[in-house]
């Protein structure tokens, strides 16, 4: 197992309370250092983590298996903003080679303690930063580009989330893939239409309390993120939906009541249209020109 032992554990990343001093006018990247717990319960304590899980895994995992056979070898990875890094961590028990990247330690604490087998520490490495001080880290490490970089969730918690593409055109091979997962803003208006929301559909000056809530504030439409990357030249492989009914559901009854029967619908109806715009986080899979 490689660790930088100094930085992950006295590292200076932003904690929240820089994001509590935050004005309108100057935000910072978020950090879920002090509730990795909170997090870790409620992104993946139950079916709505599963269905984040199953369609990642379905759109990821075919993808990079091919990239490797192609390439004749295990594939370099780099998760930037893990959190929990479930994905990265199964893609590094295939044998690729893999490093992990969160500004909470708290989170990759959380990830390591979650590795079931010892010998996928052997490939990977972890990086507790921001992601703009993990460029000097890399280059430590004597990390090469990347064949696949893997940035879920994180866009819209960035102050200025179009600034991230240039650290991908950086740290991206010519041909290689970018995993793009983010919060659908279209979703949190639909959802709160059936709920009858509307007095918070109708307040220009709602705010959700990120002290607690992982309902991001400022979250990026899916029409700008395709802006950045035809920008940045590169090519859309795939789009799925994430949660792309399960959410809408106040009363759950008949198939609702099986998860297996949940997720199995979820990713049947979760790339295809028009359902798939329709998810609470949307999944690119693009492919460097």
């Amino acid at each position: 197992m490689q660790i930088e032992d100094q930085t992950y554990q006295n590292n200076t990343h932003q904690t929240t309370s820089s994001v509590e001093q935050e004005s309108e006018d100057k935000r910072s990247d978020r950090s879920f250092d002090d509730i990795a717990d909170h997090f870790a319960k409620k992104v993946y304590g139950g079916l709505k983590g599963d269905i984040r899980l199953a369609v990642l895994r379905r759109d990821i995992f075919e993808y990079a298996e091919d990239m490797s056979k192609t390439l004749e070898r295990p594939l370099r990875i780099l998760d930037v903003g893990a959190g929990l890094a479930q994905i990265a961590i199964e893609l590094a028990a295939l044998g690729h080679t893999v490093a992990i990247n969160d500004i909470s330690a708290n989170m990759l604490d959380k990830a390591k303690a979650s590795i079931a087998c010892q010998d996928t520490l052997d490939n990977t490495t972890w990086h507790a930063c921001a992601y703009q001080k993990l460029e000097d880290k890399l280059a430590i490490n004597k990390m090469d580009k990347f064949d696949l970089i893997l940035c879920h969730a994180l866009l819209e918690w960035l102050a200025e989330p179009s600034d991230i593409m240039r650290f991908f055109d950086r740290h991206l091979t010519d041909c290689g893939a970018l995993s793009l997962c983010f919060y659908n803003p279209a979703s949190f208006v639909y959802r709160n239409l059936i709920m009858g929301n509307f007095n918070l559909l109708e307040n220009p000056d709602y705010k959700a309390d990120n002290k607690k809530s992982l309902t991001p504030n400022y979250p990026v439409a899916k029409v700008e993120v395709e802006s950045w990357l035809q920008q940045h030249e590169y090519q859309t492989v795939l789009e799925s939906g994430l949660r792309v009914f399960h959410d809408y559901a106040p009363l759950k009854r008949g198939g609702h009541n099986n998860p297996e029967d949940v997720i199995r619908m979820e990713l049947r109806y979760s790339n295809q249209e028009p359902f798939k715009h329709m998810g609470r986080y949307l999944h690119i899979l693009a492919r460097r020109l």
